[in-house]
């Protein structure tokens, strides 16, 4: 009985993205070409690398532009899980690139080659700057935007990869202390997997329709048992479409017959407590009475006897 819907999450356009999957195709480009010349095995490691952050600011550009097509009678909710799919299959690939970097640098521990470390420190200097200039472009809207988050995590990644890479290449040059550069290599992938799992968890909440967070089902059930007329709010589900709009579902048992349009104002009052106590603006309620043997609001040991909720 009535479906409220409000978009009031801010829409990204998403123009920054291009540019940064140049920038990317062009670091990928110079060290492939640098790694093989010199010889250096992490040039050909960090160019890898930026691959996989071409591919990832591709799907975070195709997945902004699909979120922000309208709905259809075939898609009821256009693609607004677009971009979730994209931050889950960043962060899964960064967590995936993290091992392959572990794995890479635990081997060049036991088998240091001689490499140009000229080529290495100019090579990595580049992708340093140009990484930096795609970072600051997405920075901002990775700060609301999960998306754009995980391919601002890409992009960071590198770009302390690449730190790395040239922090090796130095000390490469002037020392033969060669187990430098795989040390950095296993920090940072240890940072990418600490940094992308939390993302990767947000992810896939939301994709399992997990309650979201700060969001107390007990509190709300009861809150709206607090108004006159209604016995009880039972099947309650909340769950996110996406990061910014949550969703609301829940059977309304009123007390005694009402006349319809007095039923509307009620659930009406329902929605404004969801909307302003608890920031709830898609709710979804079905009127009823005597819809339930036993009113219990949500998830108890009783409540699990009789529904699933």
């Amino acid at each position: 009985m009535g479906h409220d819907h409000g978009h009031n999450h801010e829409e990204l356009k998403g123009t920054k993205l291009p540019i940064s999957i140049a920038l990317n195709i062009m670091i990928t480009a110079a060290q492939v070409a640098g790694g093989v010349f010199s010889g250096s095995l992490a040039l050909l490691t960090d160019a890898l690398h930026n691959f996989s952050d071409v591919m990832a600011l591709l799907i975070s550009w195709l997945a902004n532009r699909l979120s922000g097509r309208d709905f259809t009678p075939e898609k009821t909710f256009g693609y607004k899980r677009a971009e979730i799919l994209a931050a889950m299959i960043n962060s899964s690939s960064l967590i995936i690139i993290a091992f392959f970097l572990i794995k890479e640098s635990i081997s060049r521990f036991y088998n240091p080659e001689p490499v140009l470390s000229f080529w290495v420190i100019i090579l990595a200097a580049l992708s340093i700057i140009l990484n930096g200039v795609s970072v600051l472009l997405v920075k901002e809207d990775a700060e609301h935007n999960m998306n754009m988050k995980s391919a601002y995590l890409h992009l960071f990644t590198d770009m302390m990869t690449s730190i790395a890479v040239m922090a090796g290449g130095i000390i490469m040059h002037f020392t033969e202390i060669h187990w430098v550069d795989p040390l950095l290599s296993v920090l940072i992938a240890f940072y990418l997997i600490y940094s992308s799992l939390s993302l990767l968890f947000k992810t896939i909440k939301i994709l399992m329709q997990f309650t979201p967070d700060g969001i107390d089902p007990l509190s709300i059930a009861e809150t709206i048992k607090g108004v006159s007329g209604i016995r009880n709010i039972h099947h309650i589900h909340i769950w996110q479409l996406d990061e910014y709009n949550i969703n609301f579902e829940g059977h309304v048992d009123f007390e005694k017959d009402l006349l319809l349009s007095t039923v509307q104002d009620k659930l009406t009052e329902v929605k404004e407590i969801l909307l302003h106590q608890f920031a709830i603006a898609h709710s979804t309620l079905q009127p009823g009475i005597g819809c339930c043997e036993k009113p219990v609001p949500i998830i108890t040991e009783e409540s699990k006897e009789h529904h699933h909720y």
